[in-house]
């Protein structure tokens, strides 16, 4: 029985390649079909609970609406009257401050104590896990906590500062004084969530680049500036575009149990307005004009964000 040496042909190269980049389209289209499905239950519950109630917020800005089942389309009356309301301007000014003074100040506690726990050194980990501890309680709770420790006279802050003979400051009670304290409150109540984010990021940046910055004789400062800084930037962009959603759109609670926008209207945001226009005078389309109004105004702000600093990347690839 004789036995017959068997050659194989191989493929032309033109073939092969073929082949391949079957494989590597099929291979392709299997993972942009798990990554829809894996992003199908997020995108459906942005549709429903954030794209749907935006669009709908803007059609009854059109209507008076009195909460009663009662409606009628009135135009653009509603937006000339927001136009003309000297309340709505206060409101919009105080946000602006609120915006300007916090998410700078957020941005630089966070990052500072990130840069501080980052270190190593004993209950390290029982400290970060303290500084994080009141993101994850109640707003509310956290809120009437504060407004027992600033109750003047007898609350616990106020008696610690006559101690020192610092008397007469109404911490929630002076409009001098109430907007600053609610910025204190949120930097106290934000900081800890804010440092979890940059750590996330410091952790990121390869150990290799401060150990050669440091043969270079790069100082502590040279090497935040020209490795920390620049490497982080996406994480910075994350933090400014969230803490700015956040600052605008995330203080109704905490205004509600501290001032109730008061002293005065000074701790009257424009989140606060629309509750009290919505909940309080029954006057929902007005409301939803005012907050169509403040939510065109944040993607504005936020495309801005994205356009200048290219998605948080600030610096143009080559």
């Amino acid at each position: 029985m004789s036995s017959q040496a068997t050659t194989t042909t191989p493929r032309p190269a033109p073939v092969r390649a073929q082949v391949s980049r079957a494989k590597s389209l099929g291979r392709r289209k299997r993972e942009t079909r798990a990554a829809m499905l894996f992003l199908a239950p997020d995108a459906l519950g942005l549709i429903v609970f954030v794209a749907l109630p935006m669009v709908l917020s803007v059609v009854l800005g059109f209507f008076w609406i009195d909460g009663f089942g009662n409606f009628d389309f009135i135009g653009i009356d509603n937006y000339t009257r927001m136009a003309q309301d000297p309340q709505f301007w206060n409101s919009a000014r105080v946000t602006l401050v609120y915006l300007i003074v916090l998410v700078p100040l957020i941005f630089v506690t966070g990052l500072g104590l990130a840069l501080l726990v980052q270190q190593k050194f004993p209950a390290v980990g029982w400290i970060r896990s303290a500084l994080f501890m009141p993101y994850v309680v109640s707003i509310v709770v956290v809120s009437m906590v504060w407004q027992f420790m600033l109750t003047d006279r007898t609350g616990v802050i106020a008696t610690v500062l006559s101690w020192i003979r610092v008397e007469g400051i109404s911490f929630l009670g002076d409009p001098r004084y109430a907007l600053g304290t609610v910025i204190v409150v949120t930097i106290w109540l934000q900081m800890g969530y804010y440092m979890i984010i940059f750590l996330a990021g410091l952790q990121d940046i390869p150990a290799e680049l401060y150990e050669a910055a440091r043969i270079d004789g790069a100082g502590p400062w040279a090497r935040f500036r020209r490795i920390t800084l620049p490497l982080l930037a996406p994480t910075s962009f994350f933090v400014l575009l969230t803490s700015m959603i956040a600052v605008v759109t995330g203080g109704l609670d905490m205004i509600f149990v501290l001032t109730s926008g008061g002293p005065a209207n000074s701790t009257s945001l424009l989140i606060f307005y629309i509750y009290q226009q919505a909940f309080l005078f029954g006057d929902l389309g007005y409301a939803a004009a005012i907050g169509s109004v403040l939510v065109t105004a944040l993607l504005l702000i936020s495309a801005a964000m994205f356009v200048v600093t290219r998605g948080g990347r600030f610096t143009h690839d080559d």
